[in-house]
């Protein structure tokens, strides 16, 4: 988004309140974005007897698997890199549907996270979706620290999928 927060053809530019850019992925970041997603997936395979060496080996395949699923259901989404002081920290993968903002996914690397960028930059896609007249909603684990802050700026539960938590804020 530019300074005056019209939209670009390509998403996201600048978070006004959180002082983040963005940028679309490319294919050089690939092994970046593995590594976002490996940094959510750890605990869950923290208890297994597995390797480190299978550990990721699986979190590779999981994560491209979850990729090809984003390109083929999403290929409209705006699929960017969240950058904070000039570093990679994170991805957005941003979806604008008539009616609402679907956030198909929102991931800070470990060392970004609970310093309050995740909720500046929430709260920065649901004014544009406000402005646009339309409701935002994010997939969110139940057991996710994230839910809490979804909570709090307004989201609630509209459908439970299993394991996650459909969630939507109305303007």
């Amino acid at each position: 988004m530019t300074n005056d927060n019209t939209p670009t053809p390509f998403g996201w530019k600048r978070s006004m309140r959180a002082g983040l850019t963005f940028r679309p992925v490319t294919d050089d970041d690939m092994p970046f974005l593995a590594r976002v997603y490996a940094s959510t997936g750890k605990e869950a395979l923290a208890a297994t007897s597995m390797t480190d060496m299978q550990k990721a080996a699986i979190l590779l395949l999981q994560f491209r698997a979850q990729h090809a699923h984003f390109q083929q259901h999403y290929p409209q989404a705006d699929m960017l890199v969240v950058m904070g002081g000039g570093n990679d920290i994170g991805r957005l993968y941003l979806a604008r549907w008539p009616t609402r903002h679907g956030i198909i996914d929102i991931t800070l690397l470990p060392e970004y996270r609970r310093h309050g960028a995740g909720e500046v930059l929430l709260r920065d896609l649901m004014d544009e979706a406000a402005a646009a007249g339309k409701d935002v909603s994010i997939l969110v684990e139940k057991f996710n620290p994230a839910m809490r802050l979804c909570q709090r700026l307004g989201f609630v539960t509209a459908e439970d999928k299993g394991a996650y938590d459909l969630m939507r804020w109305t303007a």
